[in-house]
């Protein structure tokens, strides 16, 4: 297995991971963002009110983005196994 290979592996699973955690990251993101909002105009300071949205915004974006991810998942690890007589020799 060469250095190139070894390389163009790590790029391609580090690309995997930016686009399969990207979307709940973006949500969790952009709920915790308009929570604080809401929490600094009304000056409510509760602490768990933040966590509540982002769950069920996540879990939404599971729901929604699932078969998408488990998709991406599926295709790099079917490259990675279909590959493999490549890395081994």
């Amino acid at each position: 297995m060469t250095q190139e290979t070894v390389i163009s592996m790590a790029e391609r699973s580090v690309t995997v991971i930016f686009l399969v955690a990207g979307p709940l990251l973006i949500v969790a993101l952009v709920l915790g963002l308009a929570v604080a909002i809401f929490q600094a105009t009304t000056q409510i300071q509760e602490q768990t009110l933040a966590f509540i949205p982002k769950i069920i915004g996540v879990l939404a974006a599971v729901v929604i983005f699932g078969a998408w991810m488990l998709g991406q998942l599926v295709s790099f690890t079917t490259e990675i196994y279909t590959n493999l007589h490549n890395f081994i020799g």
